[in-house]
C-alpha cells in the first residue's frame, strides 16, 4: 500500500494497533469537539497566493531558539510510544535526528531520558515536564534532562487533572504489565497501586487525592523551575492573550499554543484560531509555536502565515511509528516536508522569511 499522505498512516494505525492503544491515542475529551475542530479550523483559512515569484531556489529551514532545523515541523510530546512500536521513544529520537528537527520527549515516556538521549546523540531535544505533587520527583527529572543533553524544558500548563476521555474510561485503559513509565520508576513507592493507575486515570477533582500531578501549580512555579536550570523554558497549553502576556512577564522563552490535542477541556478554541490572539499579544517578544490538527504541508504554511515559528505533530508521529517505527516516522516527516515545500512554492514564497499574514484570509462563513 502506497503511503501518500498522513491519513494513509492514520488508516494503517487504526487497522493494526490493538484497539485499546488506538483508542488511547485517538481519544479526545467528552464529545471530542475540540479535537475535531483542531483539524476543521484549517479548512476555514484560505491562501492568497502570489504568482510569478522566482521559486527556483527554495529554503525551508528555520531556527528554534537559535538552533537550525531542516523545516518548521517538530515532534510534540506524547506518552507511551512503546504502545505504537517496540523501541518506543528511541525510534522517535532517531527519526527526529535523521530529519534534523526537534523532538519533545514526554515525562510519560516508556524509555528513560538517558536511553532517548543515547539513541540519537547530538539530536535537538527538549524535555516536557509535568510538575508532580512531590517536587523532588520533578526536580530530579529536570536535573536528569540537563545531564542527558536536552536543550529546552517544556512545561505543560493545561493538565491540573486529566480530561475525561470516554473510550479510555470504558476500556479501563492502563499500560500493559511489561511497559513502564520509565522516568518515574521509584517515584511512587508510597503508593499501593502502579504509577500508570495514578497518572492515566481520569479523576473527579474533588474526589481524588491520588493522582501524582500537582493541581496547585501557578505562574510562580516558573520561577522555581528557573532556579533549577538555565535551559530555556517553553510553556505549552496557552490559548488566550491574557495567559500569553503572563507567560512573557514570567520570563519564558517560548509558547506552544496547544489544547492538548483536544484531550483536556472540550469546547475550547482550535489552536490555529487561538494562535492569532496569542501572536498579537506576544508582539515578537518570545517565539510562538503550535500543535494540534496539522495533517498536511499546507496546514504548516497556514500556521506560519499566522505567526507560528514552528509547528509540532502529535498523533501523526504515533501513526508513523505504528507503521514502521523510525522509518515510518521519517516517512511521515518527509511527506510533510515535501508538501510544505510545494505549498510554499505554489503560494509564491521562496523562503520561510517571506511567509506572512498577507498570505492567508479567513473565509467569510
Amino acid at each position: 500500500m502506497a503511503m501518500v499522505c498522513l491519513s494513509d498512516f492514520e488508516a494503517y494505525a487504526k487497522k493494526y494497533l490493538p484497539k485499546i492503544a488506538w483508542d488511547f491515542f485517538a481519544a479526545g475529551a467528552d464529545d471530542c469537539s475540540t479535537r475535531d475542530e483542531n483539524i476543521l479550523a484549517y479548512k476555514r483559512i484560505h491562501f492568497r497566493p502570489r504568482m510569478l515569484q522566482d521559486v527556483s531556489m527554495m529554503d525551508i529551514r528555520t531556527k528554534l531558539l537559535g538552533t537550525e532545523i531542516s523545516f518548521p515541523v517538530g515532534i510534540a510530546p506524547t506518552g507511551f510510544h512503546q504502545l505504537a512500536w517496540p523501541d518506543g521513544e528511541k525510534s522517535t529520537a532517531r527519526a527526529a535526528k535523521a530529519m534534523n528537527t526537534c523532538y519533545i520527549a514526554s515525562t510519560y515516556s516508556t524509555c528513560t531520558l538517558e536511553e532517548i538521549s543515547a539513541a540519537a546523540p547530538g539530536g535537538l531535544r527538549w524535555f516536557q515536564l509535568y510538575i508532580h505533587r512531590n517536587r523532588a520527583v520533578s526536580q530530579q527529572l529536570v536535573q536528569r534532562a540537563v545531564a542527558s543533553g536536552f536543550q529546552g524544558l517544556v512545561l505543560t500548563a493545561d493538565l491540573p487533572y486529566t480530561g475525561k476521555r470516554r473510550d479510555d474510561v470504558r476500556n479501563g485503559f492502563r499500560l500493559p504489565p511489561h511497559m513502564k513509565l520509565k522516568n518515574l520508576e521509584g517515584a511512587f513507592e508510597v503508593c499501593k497501586m502502579s504509577p500508570s493507575f495514578h497518572l492515566l486515570r481520569w479523576h473527579v477533582p474533588h474526589k481524588t487525592k491520588t493522582t501524582g500531578l500537582d493541581p496547585s501549580v501557578t505562574w510562580n512555579d516558573i520561577y522555581w523551575l528557573r532556579s533549577l536550570t538555565h535551559l530555556p523554558i517553553i510553556i505549552k497549553g496557552i490559548l488566550t492573550k491574557e495567559d500569553a502576556e503572563l507567560a512573557v512577564r514570567h520570563g519564558v522563552q517560548g509558547i506552544i499554543v496547544s489544547n492538548h490535542g483536544g484531550r483536556q477541556l472540550d469546547g475550547g478554541p482550535a489552536t490555529i484560531d487561538a494562535l492569532v490572539e496569542v501572536v498579537e499579544a506576544v508582539q515578537g517578544r518570545v517565539e510562538v509555536y503550535l500543535d494540534g490538527g496539522i495533517r498536511k504541508g499546507s496546514d504548516v504554511l497556514k500556521a506560519l502565515a499566522l505567526g507560528a515559528k514552528c509547528v509540532f505533530i502529535g498523533r501523526p508521529a504515533l501513526w508513523g511509528l505504528a507503521y514502521k517505527g523510525e522509518e515510518g516516522l521519517q516517512e511521515v516527516l518527509r511527506i510533510l516536508q515535501d508538501e510544505f515545500h510545494l505549498s510554499m512554492a505554489l503560494a509564491g514564497c521562496a523562503s520561510v522569511s517571506e511567509i506572512g499574514r498577507h498570505l492567508v484570509q479567513f473565509s467569510k462563513l
